[in-house]
């Protein structure tokens, strides 16, 4: 569907809307069978899925199956043992000016979801947000990206498996086939990408006022203090900035270490970089490429005048970019004020807390935000201090796999948050429903009035 016209777009919103009326009302078991098919499918597929990934990122196959296979089961998993508590009607307390009365909440599916994947992790960022919106009984449009063709396509394929088009639809093309699905009113819009582009989705999402959750990025800090072991961290900062060769949207951003530290902090990089990828990151099988020319080049523009610590090799032909460490660039330089996205990280010095939280505050509201210390007042002053998406402490990105948190951005990272239970809340509407009894009535609630309020006040006190 490169060329994906209006038409095309209003009919199969259209299919959707008329197949949400009538599935509405299913029972959750239906639901449920379709997950479990979705698993099975996915099992089967498992080795096309790795190869897909490969074909489009490079990926190792371990990397593959732990960033994304095994996050998309566990989250499968997690509905086929929940959903059936999580959807049903929960009784709460009423209120006394109602009494007598009994209240509930009902969790009810927005309707038909547009859902537009991003290209970095193009299976795991497809499914998970998918299996929430599906499961909480909503019909969903998949808008893939364009530039992890093979997955994509696989997509297509796999879900075609188990859901009918009217409930789940793949839609692939390129930016102009976003431009058609936006251009219609949705129930919903989920989308994860940058945080330019997410600002499109929110305009386009205004014109009909469609509630949005917009997973995006930013500039993710990693403060090392230097308290806790250098090896070791060093270690757990490579781990989440350079799995899928840097592209990845909790990865830290960069490092700001205190200037005492610093050198060994370095030392300990360099150390770690030739463990973990030797010494000519090229020849290994455990690290990836650049996703395309377009986002090499940039990568490529974002080291221009700087000053480097380790690595800046690169092939534009094969889509190699070594890793990259890179000595206190200027906070006005690019690689300071833009997302990276990959392979590069910065390394910046900071002498007290007083200009480290100035530093902080310039780059606010990242999606992620990570803590080296083992001085437990400096880590609650940073974390009551500065607004973030999520933190880890002593690690690096490791929050994402836990689907008992929600995950998700504040400000310019993002708006919303998923994962587990927080996925089927975001994808229903809380309805809340109010069943009065007729054996009384409070006769002061009708007209005519009382001509005094000293009862009503006194009332009001006591609830």
């Amino acid at each position: 569907m490169e060329n994906l016209s209006i038409e095309a777009a209003q009919g199969l919103r259209e299919e959707h809307r008329q197949f949400f009326k009538h599935h509405k009302s299913a029972p959750i078991a239906v639901r449920i069978q379709k997950l479990k098919t979705l698993a099975r499918v996915l099992d089967a597929q498992e080795a096309k899925i790795l190869n897909a990934l490969q074909k489009d990122l490079k990926k190792p196959e371990f990397e593959s199956f732990t960033s994304e296979f095994v996050m998309v089961r566990k989250e499968i998993q997690s509905f086929i043992k929940h959903l059936k508590n999580w959807a049903a009607p929960k009784r709460v307390a009423g209120s006394l000016l109602n009494f007598p009365s009994q209240d509930f909440i009902l969790a009810e599916p927005y309707g038909t979801v547009l859902l537009i994947s991003p290209w970095n992790y193009p299976f795991q960022l497809a499914l998970i947000p998918l299996i929430g919106a599906v499961a909480a009984g909503n019909t969903v449009v998949v808008k893939p990206s364009e530039s992890a063709p093979h997955t994509s396509a696989l997509l297509g394929t796999l879900l075609a498996e188990v859901f009918p088009r009217e409930w789940v639809a793949v839609v692939e093309g390129d930016a102009a086939v976003a431009q058609t699905l936006l251009a219609m009113q949705w129930e919903y819009i989920f989308f994860t990408g940058s945080t330019h582009v997410g600002k499109i989705i929110a305009k386009s999402a205004a014109e009909h006022l469609t509630p949005v959750t917009l997973e995006l990025g930013g500039k993710s800090p990693c403060i090392v203090d230097g308290t806790t072991p250098l090896d070791k961290t060093a270690k757990r900062i490579l781990f989440g900035k350079f799995l899928n060769c840097g592209q990845t949207c909790i990865a830290p951003d960069y490092v700001v270490v205190k200037k005492e530290v610093k050198a060994a902090l370095t030392e300990a990089l360099i150390r770690e970089l030739t463990k973990a990828f030797g010494p000519n990151a090229e020849t290994s099988t455990d690290y990836g490429r650049i996703i395309h020319q377009k986002h090499f080049d940039k990568l490529v523009d974002d080291l221009k005048g700087e000053r480097l610590l380790y690595g800046g090799t690169n092939d534009r032909d094969q889509l190699y970019f070594e890793p990259t460490l890179v000595d206190e660039p200027d906070l006005s330089s690019r690689l300071m004020q833009e997302e990276i996205f990959g392979p590069i990280l910065p390394i910046k010095s900071y002498r007290s807390d007083e200009e480290l939280n100035t530093l902080l505050e310039s780059l606010k509201n990242p999606l992620a935000f990570y803590v080296f210390s083992s001085r437990k007042s400096f880590i609650h002053s940073l974390m009551k201090r500065h607004a973030f998406g999520g933190a880890v402490i002593n690690d690096s990105i490791v929050h994402f796999v836990n689907p008992n948190l929600p995950f998700g951005g504040i400000g310019n990272s993002g708006i919303g948050a998923y994962h587990g239970k927080h996925s089927f809340d975001l994808f229903t509407h809380a309805k809340p429903v109010v069943k009065r009894s007729f054996w009384f009535d409070l006769p002061q609630r009708y007209a005519p009035y009382p001509k005094k309020l000293t009862f009503f006040k006194w009332i009001i006190k006591k609830i």
